[in-house]
């Protein structure tokens, strides 16, 4: 009796083996909201340094178009995890579609107003202030009502060149990305002009990587896999930036994008300090309760959520 039910138990354990071995043969589509970029360089580090490989996981990284944003891509089911700012997320929870965190790599808001003119933002009320188009910008309209500062939006896809020629008084521009741009294009940026969201208190944190919860529930343990090797990429990445940047230049020239490696390198860099957090001093890759509470109440205040989000409704 005792043989036949070792027997059958050995016969479960191998089914129960060959059925995961199978479920991690089936592609994990990643997919970062935007183009190839140093803001994504620790998922670059962890396929190509084998960190996802050896979690098991056949993971390809996918770019949305300009299109099918990311989002949009992973409720569709057409990728399995995105990387989105913590208010897009609740946004899009309250509006019915349930997202888990997996996990979370910024803890500090990299949002900021240029203004063209080089004077104070907080100055010039009914402005023409460039927001993107495809979303980004929602701490930006609470601080406009807020404030009572009545901008006007004007959506772009690129605002270097508007901002440049004249055609806006001031943008919003994340620090690791437009805001350099701006000064490589030649603007003249003193810091009276620069108002920067994390020091007056809207420091909420942005990129985490997301999931639907329903793909959650069905596959935790490749979520917690492919959360970790994320991570591993990212401290390996602030380790060895030079050698992320290497990585980070090859997707860029396979597909072909306006940028270079100084512009990438200042990129990186900045990701790398908005991920240490401001009281502990560390990159903790956690997503903070208070911030959520504050992001929140924000949007809720202002008309953007509908209802509170809260953390239990990002977390598994």
């Amino acid at each position: 009796m005792r043989k036949r039910v070792r027997y059958l138990l050995a016969i479960l354990l191998a089914f129960g083996i060959h059925h995961a071995m199978a479920a991690d043969d089936e592609p994990f589509v990643f997919m970062p909201q935007w183009t190839a970029q140093a803001q994504f360089a620790g998922y670059y580090v962890a396929e190509a340094k084998g960190f996802y490989r050896e979690a098991g996981l056949k993971v390809k990284i996918v770019h949305p178009s300009s299109t099918q944003p990311s989002a949009k891509s992973l409720i569709n089911n057409q990728c399995q995890a995105t990387t989105l700012t913590l208010c897009e997320a609740m946004e899009m929870i309250d509006g019915g579609s349930p997202l888990v965190n997996i996990l979370q790599t910024s803890m500090n808001n990299a949002m900021v107003i240029v203004s063209a003119r080089g004077v104070n933002p907080l100055t010039q009320k009914g402005a023409r202030v460039g927001i993107w188009n495809v979303g980004f910008g929602q701490l930006a309209i609470c601080m406009d009502k807020k404030e009572h500062l009545n901008y006007r939006w004007v959506p772009f896809a690129q605002n270097v060149n508007l901002v440049v020629a004249g055609a806006l008084d001031m943008t919003l521009a994340m620090s690791y990305n437009e805001y350099y741009q701006l000064i490589q294009a030649g603007l003249e940026i003193s810091e009276q002009a620069v108002y920067r969201f994390s020091d007056h208190n809207y420091n909420v944190q942005e990129d985490g990587v997301y999931m639907t919860r329903a793909y959650y529930k069905k596959h935790p343990d490749r979520a917690k896999r492919f959360a970790q090797a994320s991570r591993k990429g990212w401290e390996w990445a602030a380790a060895h930036p030079e050698e992320a940047l290497d990585i980070v230049m090859q997707y860029v020239r396979r597909d072909k994008l306006e940028t270079n490696r100084v512009m990438q390198r200042l990129m990186l860099k900045e990701i790398l300090r908005l991920q240490v957090d401001r009281e502990s001093k560390k990159r903790e890759f956690r997503l903070r309760p208070d911030m959520v509470r504050k992001a929140s109440r924000l949007m809720v205040e202002c008309g953007l959520l509908k209802h509170e989000v809260t953390y239990e409704d990002l977390k598994e």
